[in-house]
């Protein structure tokens, strides 16, 4: 989970290298398609069974639906928030893990020791950010709600994988609903807000796009989902506290971004969260 979350942070600067040749949901549709291929061929080479009656259809498109949704939120609403609120929002995520648990997974619940450790890694992301200034514009308000969306479609997606039928097949087939119900719901929003690329994409941009689309989505997504069935689904959702703090390192690392003094103290509050949360009972 550490390394899943070091690689998702170097993805949000790969997005940002490359949103500027291709826009956001076009960059998203075309990431679905192609890593599509590639998981559909990976499948193919393992002879794993794709299309037996297994009854996971309807809960397969509903993680495809809610994996789409969280995107369709998330982007236009950095439109209208700021990258900061975005962030506190959208890693409210974990937090809905661990309460929808209590109803959808049987034994997966929280002591208080491990509340206050997911309470103390949010703290560490609020000091790693900074707090934002209460919302004025009513625009920034949608935005905000849109990202609590996001936050609750990332917490359903994980929670319908681990309390359905999907659990009991491999991730790459888990992985292919979601790509494959996305990819047309993405592409429509990119015709719906007049996307288009105006130029060649460079190299750099062409070398984010294909680090999101081969490494993270049809790797290390596969590998989160495949570790989503075997172990705790509300201890592995507070590992992504780490996702944001690896992307500002990520930022400082890449694009020369300023590390702020508070980085330390955040970074030492969400591991310290984290061992709370994974210690034993």
């Amino acid at each position: 989970m550490v390394g899943l979350s070091l690689c998702w942070g170097f993805n949000q600067v790969a997005i940002k290298l490359a949103i500027h040749d291709i826009p956001p949901f076009l960059q998203s549709a075309a990431r679905s398609v192609v890593a599509a291929v590639l998981v559909a061929a990976w499948v193919r080479w393992r002879g794993l069974k794709l299309f037996e009656r297994d009854g996971t259809l309807w809960a397969g498109i509903a993680a495809g639906l809610l994996f789409a949704l969280e995107f369709l939120l998330i982007y236009p609403g950095l439109l209208w928030t700021t990258a900061t609120r975005a962030v506190l929002f959208i890693y409210l995520a974990p937090f809905f893990v661990v309460i929808g648990s209590r109803w959808f997974i049987p034994g997966d619940h929280f002591h208080p020791s491990q509340w206050f450790g997911l309470a103390l890694s949010f703290l560490g992301i609020v000091i790693a950010f900074g707090l934002p200034t209460p919302a004025t514009d009513p625009h920034q308000m949608l935005g905000d709600v849109m990202m609590v969306g996001a936050a609750l479609a990332w917490a359903a997606t994980t929670l319908v994988i681990k309390a359905s039928a999907l659990k009991n097949v491999s991730a790459e087939k888990t992985m292919l609903y979601q790509l494959v119900v996305s990819a047309p719901l993405l592409g429509a929003a990119s015709l719906a807000f007049g996307e288009r690329i105006e130029g060649v994409p460079s190299g750099v941009a062409l070398g984010a796009f294909a680090y999101q689309t081969i490494w993270v989505v049809s790797v290390t997504y596969v590998v989160w989902f495949a570790l989503v069935v075997r172990y705790s689904a509300t201890r592995l959702s507070a590992f992504t506290f780490l996702t944001p703090l690896f992307g500002v390192a990520a930022g400082a690392l890449v694009l020369g971004e300023p590390l702020t003094p508070p980085f330390a103290l955040a970074v030492a509050l969400v591991a310290g969260g984290l061992v709370l949360v994974n210690r034993p009972r």
